[in-house]
């Protein structure tokens, strides 16, 4: 159980009631716009606001609107653009990354961003202590591999090497290797930029662990501090709601409402009548058979470009059973994705035959495919002596996912598949933030799970690196001969090679290792009503608010 957190009350009951349902105007030098305060509501709560302790979409997201990063992503592209660095430079060996940096910007706290406090938190992540810490910083492990010293579970070769303040405006940062992830990881929220003031202030290092239960700092829980066009204002628990103002004193173009508040709905109906009563502004996540409907009733569909994941994990620990290959691609065998794609998908859905889109990369036409085939899948069963197998399959409650708009629908038709073909399923429910991604990806507690993938950036390292790069819980068992060559694949820094090498990869996972089984990538949507202008669907969805306006409702 986490340990109670003081969380700051800003907003009063009745205040807010008023602003969930009304856009008042204000007075101020902003380039003119009409502010107003916009309500979305958000498929799930944040775990918390350190970017670096988090690695979900609803935990991102508002970070995504306080924080700033030195690289950052052209608006409704995959494609760089300057973030807190005006330019970058590396050398021809990719070892080391000179950043030019924005003067005269400012932390929320009014302290300076320069280049001593990016080396702040370059160096803060890679001298991290704690094995609780180390093991809630996800992208970091996967970018940076290692830390000075592992703890826990990491054990890792680092990629970061040390971070030099050549003056205020000019940040080096120095690898020991070159990853192919650069520069566009430089991106990543998680690597949002802190100030090193508020940092030291309120503790954020202090990550501690009970049992499978993890407790975040005052920084991550109240005080989190960037140099984004939104400053935090509080987190109110009790109704669900994250209210962000705006930073005046932002670098760049200011933001046009004045407020912005994510009203957590965890229940995707239950998003759809709040939009339709007035409550909330707009919504993530719409149920595909509703775009026609909220079209026809005045509303926005932004549907974003393909580039999310679902898959199903495969975790041998707790069951020998499934070590055997033909187990598991018994299980590949049984899913009808077809179906799913047809009857629970957006249009757009395509099945997925690797752990990537198409338009990554390193995707491989040519890898072992698993078509529906359930006469396959009992042979294969039988073949290894496992024609009574049982397993626990975990899936997400209280969410609703890019990848997979209704958990628990998706789960039924998987799992009715699998025991069509005589594998006893034991249904395990978890709330997403609520015990589900530590009993899946911290404690691996499930034979089968349901996750999935929204893209950061265009390189398939982001992708079959990501989940198969390195020893996982979520997957319970240890390859070193899929670690090898996806870390080869890694480290060529000629782009022809590059993607040969992963594509390779692609075919050896799909008929080699087959870790988990994809099942298909699709572009979810956003929904706001038709008075909300300047927001612009991402495939990333990394959708930033300081250009949206609010007009009034026809």
């Amino acid at each position: 159980m986490s340990a109670p957190r003081r969380l700051v009350a800003v907003i009063t009951a009745g205040l807010l009631a008023v602003s969930l349902t009304a856009c008042a105007t204000s007075e101020r030098d902003a380039g003119g716009a009409a502010g107003g305060t916009m309500v979305f509501g958000a498929a799930g709560a944040p775990k918390n606001f350190d970017p670096i302790f988090n690695d979900d979409g609803e935990s991102f997201r508002p970070a995504r609107q306080m924080y700033d990063t030195l690289i950052t992503y052209k608006a409704g592209t995959t494609e760089l653009e300057p973030g807190l660095a005006t330019s970058w430079t590396s050398t021809p060996d990719g070892k080391q990354w000179t950043f030019a940096l924005r003067p005269g910007v400012k932390f929320h706290d009014g302290t300076d961003f320069n280049a001593a406090a990016v080396c702040a938190n370059f160096d803060r992540w890679f001298t991290m202590k704690g094995a609780a810490a180390q093991s809630q910083m996800i992208y970091y492990g996967d970018v940076f591999e290692g830390f000075a010293k592992n703890e826990g579970d990491a054990s890792g070769s680092p990629v970061y090497k040390n971070c030099q303040a050549r003056d205020a405006n000019t940040a080096v940062l120095n690898l020991n290797k070159f990853k192919g992830a650069f520069p566009a990881a430089f991106g990543l929220t998680s690597l949002s930029i802190s100030s090193p003031t508020a940092l030291k202030q309120y503790n954020a290092d202090a990550v501690t662990q009970s049992g499978d239960s993890f407790t975040y700092p005052a920084y991550a829980n109240e005080h989190p501090t960037g140099t984004g066009p939104f400053r935090f204002e509080s987190f109110d628990k009790a109704n669900g709601t994250i209210t962000l103002a705006r930073n005046d004193q932002y670098w760049g173009e200011k933001a046009k409402l004045d407020k912005l508040i994510f009203k957590i709905i965890p229940d995707e109906n239950a998003r759809k009548q709040e939009l339709a009563a007035g409550t909330i502004d707009g919504y993530d996540l719409p149920s595909p058979a509703d775009y026609g409907t909220l079209k026809d009733a005045g509303n926005q569909v932004l549907v974003r470009k393909p580039f999310s994941l679902l898959y199903v994990g495969i975790n041998p620990k707790n069951n020998p059973a499934l070590k055997d290959l033909r187990v598991r691609q018994a299980i590949a065998y049984a899913i009808n994705r077809d179906a799913l794609v047809k009857t629970k998908m957006p249009e757009g859905t395509q099945v997925a035959t690797q752990f990537m889109p198409d338009t990554v990369a390193g995707y491989a036409p040519d890898v072992t495919t698993y078509p529906y085939d359930p006469n396959k899948a009992k042979q294969l069963l039988a073949q290894a002596g496992q024609q009574n197998l049982t397993l626990n399959f975990y899936y997400p409650t209280e969410v609703t996912r890019p990848y997979m708009p209704n958990p628990a629908d998706l789960f039924a038709a998987m799992s009715a598949d699998l025991a069509a073909v005589g594998i006893k399923i034991n249904p395990v429910a978890r709330p997403w933030n609520g015990g589900y991604k530590d009993d899946v990806q911290k404690a691996g507690k499930q034979d089968l799970h349901m996750l999935g993938w929204t893209g950061d950036y265009n390189d398939a390292g982001n992708f079959v690196g990501t989940f198969f790069g390195r020893p996982k819980a979520e997957f319970g068992q240890n390859d070193p001969a899929m670690y090898a060559e996806l870390a080869k694949a890694d480290s060529i820094p000629d782009p022809a090679g590059h993607t040969a090498a992963y594509q390779q990869a692609n075919r050896d996972i799909m008929a080699k290792f087959l870790p988990a089984v994809p099942i298909l990538t699709t572009g979810p949507a956003v929904v706001v009503k038709g008075n909300i202008q300047g927001l612009v669907p991402s495939p990333l969805t990394d959708e930033r608010f300081l250009t949206v306006s609010k007009g009034e409702q026809q």
